[in-house]
């Protein structure tokens, strides 16, 4: 009976350390599909974000650093682009991340945003306005 509860009680420890790590399993760093930029995703307490890590022309014509020149705050138009926190807030449930934004600086665009990691171990980003239905996807892979 003993060893029977002993490996019950490891069998479920071990199947909530398989659970707690899927959560993490975005943490890192992803290409977008143009090969342009590379963001890091990384954790703030329970949620998730990412931030501009790598950009192909860093720098404008001028050799400065590019700036969020079409962000709708003017105060923000000055910061620069590496660096910049792009995806916001996401929650993990039901083996997707939920509920966070996505900045498109590009356009100075701010849409609603779900990420889910699909079986060849890419992200599937699904921004939207409204409803998930109406929106875009793109596939980033995961930088070696």
């Amino acid at each position: 009976m003993v060893k029977k509860l002993s490996f019950l009680f490891i069998l479920a420890l071990c199947t909530l350390s398989v659970f707690a790590q899927k959560n993490d399993d975005i943490l890192g760093k992803w290409i977008n599909p143009s090969g342009e930029g590379q963001i890091e995703i990384y954790k703030k307490g329970d949620k998730y974000f990412g931030k501009l890590a790598w950009i192909k022309e860093p720098n404008d014509e001028n050799g400065k650093p590019k700036t969020d020149v079409k962000n709708p705050n003017a105060s923000l138009r000055t910061k620069p682009l590496l660096g910049l926190e792009i995806l916001k807030d996401f929650v993990f449930e039901d083996k997707k991340w939920t509920d966070g934004s996505i900045y498109d600086p590009k356009t100075g665009k701010t849409y609603s945003c779900n990420i889910t990691l699909k079986e060849n171990g890419q992200l599937n980003i699904r921004g939207y306005i409204g409803i998930s239905l109406i929106g875009r996807s793109e596939s980033w892979k995961r930088v070696k």
